[in-house]
């Protein structure tokens, strides 16, 4: 809910992941396993292609410089986690659920994360191309100075998500559910459909204005001099 005082629009802020990884340990297998068990290891500098860690459970890990080439990590866990640098396409993350982590840099396309559960995630710098977070359930969520190309937000729930720096290309809203979800400090926004997806969102005066035609075609209003 957008709470106001005086002329002022307050949104609850998300509230960001505090990740203090503990000594890790390289990782020695030399792919993933599915249904995996991973505890306090670092994978740095791996090609996952193809591979498999669908159901992974990664808690207090670090993923640094992986490919992620159609890798399978559909219903994985990541906890106190973070992932660097990753990069690739095709990687499908269907289900899952990731918690008090953070996604840095990374250059991914056609990501999967469609009904997954994003619950305290920092996502900084980097971009990511169709990115599918449909009925996805996002809380606690700060996407801060990262280029998204086509992200599809259909049905997705979101709830105290912030968008900083961020540019928005071509994003689709139908469906969304928001609650205290803050545009305002997106440097880009082009939302190709779903406009209505935006109530419970806030956004800035200048961004109405850019917006304006998308709402009138949205209402079915013609605009003429």
């Amino acid at each position: 809910m957008v709470r106001r005082t005086g002329k002022k629009t307050r949104v609850a802020a998300a509230r960001r992941p505090e990740v203090r990884l503990p000594p890790l340990r390289p990782h020695e297998g030399g792919g993933l396993e599915p249904d995996g068990d991973y505890d306090g290891v670092e994978l740095a500098g791996l090609d996952l292609s193809g591979g498999d860690g669908a159901g992974a459970l990664f808690l207090d890990c670090a993923l640094r410089d992986c490919v992620l080439e159609r890798t399978s990590l559909v219903r994985a866990r990541f906890v106190d986690s973070v992932l660097t640098g990753v990069r690739g396409v095709g990687t499908d993350l269907a289900g899952a659920a990731l918690r008090d982590s953070e996604i840095v840099d990374a250059r991914l396309g056609g990501v999967q994360l469609h009904g997954a559960a994003l619950e305290r995630v920092l996502v900084r710098g980097g971009k990511i191309d169709c990115l599918n977070l449909r009925n996805a359930r996002l809380t606690d969520v700060v996407f801060e100075g990262v280029v998204l190309s086509e992200p599809d937000f259909g049905a997705a729930r979101l709830e105290r998500v912030e968008f900083r720096e961020c540019v928005l290309r071509r994003a689709d809203f139908a469906g969304a559910r928001m609650r205290d979800v803050d545009l305002r400090r997106v440097s880009e926004l082009d939302v190709a459909g779903g406009v209505e997806g935006l109530s419970g969102a806030v956004i800035s005066a200048a961004q109405l204005m850019d917006l304006a035609p998308v709402f009138a075609a949205q209402l079915g209003v013609r605009v003429e001099d």
